[in-house]
């Protein structure tokens, strides 16, 4: 059974994203998120209940409890490893499928490639919290977040950070802060559990975009969302990311559900066409350009004449199970 001090943690946590919400229904939601990353007390005490629940809670029932299977993190490497090495990468794979769409677009097509040269995974890990992709000797990590828990996280709002044209990302080191990002320089970007942190469908497409831009032609951006539904339950609703993305140029080459969280991978190929050509053909009449969330259709929730901005909510064992779940693989710090 969980402790009191578990209870209260995770409530805050649900609280915060809930607040968001709704508050991003009733006013403008960029005014409502820039509001919300200047209030260093409720970021600081958001990412402390963050940390320590990973750290003094779930990780320790992980050691018992908890299938490998079901971790994010491990299925983030997985995925990244799988794609990019051994003997046949899964990379080259998805290049010959991208060259036989553009053959059937045009049929004057002619291609001819490079290797993707990589030694190490440079991945971009957005919302990091605590960096837990720094144990692993394969992979080049930048963590960025708005309130980094461990010092290897740099101070970053991904929503608002320019893209430029560099060698590398633009760092301050008196702010342990990335100031801004070159085009086209990672191999991998990772979304986990950031999407819905995000009040509105706008800010989501946003973040999406700017990943893509980042991202390496043949790179792979990896979406996990919190999802205690069984299985096909939100189908339509990852369909119509699928098509959203389509329309920026992602082709999504994987899609898996875990115990309480869905992970996607999306390709970015060397042709946009190749994921509009997908949204051409599947479209369905309830597809549109939106990245919603099931809790965006939740009505409101909480009473915002309350000053207290950490005031927790009733929460379900659902609830329970997927921010305990979402956590689930990161290692000790």
């Amino acid at each position: 059974m969980a402790s009191e001090e578990q209870l209260e943690l995770s409530g805050l946590i649900k609280s915060v994203h809930q607040q968001l919400r709704d508050s991003a229904k009733q006013n403008d939601p960029e005014a409502v998120w820039k509001e919300h990353v200047r209030d260093r007390t409720l970021l600081q005490s958001y990412a402390n209940a963050m940390h320590k629940l990973a750290t003094c809670y779930w990780d320790r029932t992980m050691e018992v409890s908890c299938k490998r299977s079901n971790s994010r993190i491990e299925w983030v490497v997985a995925s990244c490893r799988s794609y990019f090495f051994g003997p046949t990468p899964m990379l080259y794979l998805f290049r010959e499928k991208d060259d036989k769409v553009m053959q059937a677009i045009d049929i004057g097509y002619n291609f001819g490639h490079q290797p993707y040269t990589i030694d190490r995974i440079k991945l971009l890990d957005v919302g990091s919290c605590y960096d837990p992709f720094a144990d692993f000797p394969d992979f080049d990590v930048t963590a960025i977040d708005i309130a980094p828990a461990r010092p290897s996280v740099r101070h970053c709002d991904f929503l608002e950070v320019e893209l430029k044209t560099l060698p590398n990302p633009l760092l301050s080191e008196e702010q342990n802060s990335i100031e801004a990002f070159p085009y086209a320089y990672y191999d991998a970007v990772v979304f986990s559990l950031l999407l819905e942190y995000l009040p509105s469908t706008d800010q989501r497409m946003r973040c999406c975009q700017k990943a893509y831009d980042l991202l390496k032609p043949e790179g792979i951006l990896l979406i996990i969302t919190p999802d205690s539904r069984h299985q096909g339950a939100n189908a339509k609703l990852m369909k119509n990311w699928r098509y959203t993305l389509g329309l920026i140029g992602y082709s999504r080459i994987k899609i898996e559900k875990l115990e309480h969280v869905t992970c996607m991978v999306f390709r970015k190929s060397i042709y946009p066409a190749v994921g509009k050509r997908w949204c051409d053909i599947h479209r369905e009449a309830y597809m549109e350009p939106v990245l919603n969330i099931p809790q965006d259709f939740n009505e409101l929730k909480m009473d915002h004449s309350s000053n207290d901005s950490t005031s927790t909510l009733p929460r379900s064992e659902v609830d329970d199970g997927a921010i305990r779940d979402a956590f689930a693989g990161l290692p000790f710090c």
